[in-house]
């Protein structure tokens, strides 16, 4: 099987720039493909939208929601006694239920974050591939792939990654818009 080299690029210029370089450098022109690359989350790869089941990361709200619910409702009915001469004793309650409800937002949202922050070693990794054009092109050879990667590189392609499979006839049919890519700078 070939291997594709892929990179981004934010330009359609660029994209044209780079499929021309190619077919200069004698890659046929059905080896290559060029598309607009949805944001994460908009590639309606299931039936009611969205790419995935389930949001990663979101398992890990439960525990801050509840530290978020407890805190918040304690200062929020602290925050209520205020309201006691006017609202009497349903100012407290309602302070808690407000502050519950905000401690829990506040807390689910800081807990997928710290849990993430912990699984990257605290830096922003990136994962997922971002938004814009993407040009990709079949390499049979190590020589091959060194071209490829020179010319997307010198027409300021980001995130050039190697992939499996094969482009027909101008068309990437096993591209997975979701798949985490192999960057090449993370390879070498």
């Amino acid at each position: 099987m070939t291997h594709i080299i892929a990179g981004g690029l934010q330009q359609q210029e660029q994209v044209q720039d780079v499929i021309d370089e190619l077919k200069r450098m004698a890659f046929s022109e059905s080896a290559i493909t060029s598309f607009y690359l949805n944001p994460p989350g908009q590639h309606d790869l299931l039936p009611l939208g969205g790419d995935r089941e389930e949001s990663p990361g979101a398992k890990e709200s439960g525990t801050g929601s509840a530290i978020g619910i407890a805190g918040g409702g304690v200062v929020g009915a602290v925050v209520g006694l205020a309201g006691v001469p006017v609202l009497g004793f349903l100012g407290p309650a309602l302070g808690a239920a407000v502050g519950s409800h905000v401690g829990s937002l506040i807390g689910s949202v800081a807990e997928m974050k710290e849990k993430g922050e912990a699984e990257s070693g605290g830096e922003n990794k990136f994962e997922q591939r971002q938004s814009g054009m993407m040009v990709g092109v079949n390499v049979i050879d190590a020589g091959e792939e060194q071209i490829a990667i020179r010319v997307l590189r010198s027409f300021g392609a980001n995130h050039i990654e190697r992939s499996e499979g094969k482009i027909v006839n101008g068309d990437w049919p096993g591209f997975n818009p979701i798949a985490i890519p192999k960057l090449i700078d993370a390879i070498e």
